[in-house]
C-alpha cells in the first residue's frame, strides 16, 4: 500500500493502538538539536520505557550521560560536570517529554490539531501542531512506517528543533524495574529543581 493511500484517521488510530498497547518499549535513538539553525553535536544511545511514566535514556554518545524518570522525579546526570539535576516529572519541560507519550495514553485528538499527512517513500510523514500554547513545543512531525512504527520525530520548539531517529524498536521486552531507580554516581553533586545543592 502506498503511503499516498493512507487515510489520516487510520494512521492516527494505528499509531495510537501500537503504542497504547505497549507496556514496555526499547529503541535505539539518535538525538540532534539545532538552535536558530545552528546544529549541536548529535547524541545517541538506548531508550527504555515502561508504563506509566518511567523512562531511561542510556547515552553511548556522550559516554555516561544518563536521563532517568522513575514516574515521579526526573534525574539528568552529566558526566563532564559530574552533577545530577533532579526535577519533578510534571515540572520537567525537558524536550524528551514528547517521547514519553509513546508509553502514556496517546491521544492525538486531545494534544494536537491541524494534522497533515503526506507520503515519504513507503512511509507517511505526519505533521501536527500542539493544541495548547502551554506545551513547550509548537509542532511535532513523525515519520511512520506502514506498520505504524514511529522511526523519526522532529519537535519544533520556539527557537530550536529537536530530532530523534529511532530504530531497532522492541515492543513489550522484559524490563527490570531496577533500571528506573536512579543511583547517585560517587562524588556527583545533586542539584534539585529549586537550585539548592
Amino acid at each position: 500500500m502506498a503511503a499516498a493511500d493512507v487515510d489520516l484517521n487510520t494512521l492516527l488510530r494505528g499509531v495510537e493502538q501500537r503504542y497504547n498497547r505497549a507496556k514496555t518499549l526499547q529503541v535505539h535513538f539518535v538525538e540532534s538539536y539545532a538552535v536558530q539553525g545552528r546544529a549541536r553535536k548529535s547524541e545517541s544511545g538506548e531508550l527504555t520505557l515502561r508504563k506509566p511514566g518511567k523512562m531511561r535514556w542510556d547515552y553511548t554518545t556522550p559516554t555516561g550521560k544518563l536521563f532517568v524518570s522513575d514516574g515521579k522525579d526526573v534525574y539528568l546526570y552529566t558526566p563532564e560536570a559530574h552533577r545530577v539535576e533532579k526535577t519533578k516529572l510534571r515540572a520537567s519541560d525537558d524536550m524528551r517529554a514528547p517521547l514519553a507519550f509513546l508509553l502514556g495514553k496517546l491521544d492525538f485528538a486531545k494534544d494536537f490539531r491541524d494534522f497533515e499527512v503526506k507520503p515519504e517513500g513507503m512511509n507517511s510523514l505526519l505533521t501536527a501542531k500542539a493544541k495548547s500554547d502551554k506545551f513547550p513545543y509548537e509542532q511535532v512531525q513523525m515519520l511512520v512506517t506502514p506498520d505504524y512504527q514511529i522511526v523519526r520525530m522532529a519537535i519544533n520548539l520556539q527557537d530550536s528543533l529537536l530530532t530523534f531517529q529511532l530504530d531497532g524498536e522492541k515492543v513489550n521486552p522484559p524490563v527490570n524495574d531496577a533500571l528506573f531507580k536512579f543511583q547517585m554516581p560517587a562524588g556527583a553533586t545533586l542539584v534539585d529543581a529549586e537550585g539548592s545543592e
